[in-house]
């Protein structure tokens, strides 16, 4: 489905009216957290009534925090069904962060207390769930549903990092949220990395400073 007939020409709602003219129920789903150095991925799945418009819903990325905090009490409290899921350090470290957010994906999915009829997921690659699921590149962009999913998977990824930050205050978790930043590497180099911290993403770091 990725770039075959999605343009400017819908809305983020139209989309998804299209969507459930053609399959009935869906599902969106998005991931937050691939790229950062530490912490889980986690990942929503979200179900919005046919009839419900919420204002502001857009990608989490284009949102400012205070506006993020604000859609997710919003979408939570107005969702037919939605659910929150991560995949951990470990099974990133074991599996890839691909597979890894693959797996959070259908962990969301499974949450649902509703079931959908179809589901779409943000990017370029599909979890492996019970119904069908097509890829949206830039579905965060295109589908309310979707939107919605990245809202809830960021504000509960940079929730999760603020706790984190408190049991490993050194890293400075709450400033930023596990990315690559030079002062998240300066950290690093004065005190190692933590058990929260993704191995596998740091190998050529500490290669490159033998």
């Amino acid at each position: 489905m990725a770039g075959s007939h999605l343009n400017d020409r819908y809305d983020l709602y139209e989309f998804d009216r299209l969507m459930r003219e053609r399959f009935g129920v869906i599902c969106g789903l998005d991931e937050a957290g691939r790229g950062p150095l530490a912490g889980d991925v986690y990942a929503a799945a979200v179900i919005l009534p046919a009839e419900l418009r919420i204002d502001g819903i857009n990608d989490s990325k284009k949102l400012t925090e205070k506006k993020r905090e604000m859609l997710y009490d919003e979408i939570t409290e107005k969702a037919v069904a939605w659910s929150v899921a991560t995949a951990s350090v470990e099974e990133i470290d074991s599996l890839n962060i691909l597979n890894a957010a693959m797996l959070a994906m259908k962990r969301a999915y499974e949450g649902l207390k509703v079931g959908a009829d179809m589901a779409f997921a943000d990017g370029n690659k599909t979890p492996a769930l019970p119904i069908k699921c097509e890829a949206v590149v830039k579905g965060d962009a295109l589908s309310a549903s979707i939107a919605a999913a990245s809202i809830l998977a960021k504000v509960s990824r940079d929730r999760y990092m603020k706790e984190l930050s408190e049991k490993y205050p050194m890293y400075r978790f709450e400033k930023h949220k596990g990315y690559g930043t030079k002062l998240h590497y300066q950290m690093l180099d004065e005190y190692g990395a933590s058990d929260v911290h993704r191995k596998s993403f740091l190998v050529k770091y500490y290669d490159s400073k033998k």
